[in-house]
């Protein structure tokens, strides 16, 4: 692992997610940060981390990728790095692709 996914997984396990949810979250937000914006740094993921509006950590994660996603005009469909990721209910990311 990079020291910046160690740094995240950091910031969500104090967050309250457990070992292995965390490890995922930052393995995700690690190919976010090297597929979009490689300028991303622990210290903002944790600032806004803190002002996701829900208290469950997948919830509060999947918001922070959701929030990141929308100030990068690279990442249109940011579901690949949500842990909730892809559900029944969503769109084929194979079709029309």
């Amino acid at each position: 692992m990079s020291e910046f996914t160690d740094d995240v997984q950091a910031v969500f396990e104090s967050a309250g997610a457990d070992e292995s949810t965390a490890a995922d979250a930052a393995e995700k937000l690690a190919a976010f940060r090297e597929d979009h914006d490689e300028d991303l740094t622990a210290d903002a993921v944790e600032t806004t981390f803190a002002d996701a509006p829900d208290e469950d950590f997948v919830h509060a994660y999947d918001w922070l990728v959701g929030h990141l996603a929308a100030e990068n005009d690279d990442c249109t469909d940011s579901r690949e790095y949500r842990l909730a990721g892809f559900d029944d209910f969503a769109a084929d990311p194979e079709v029309g692709a």
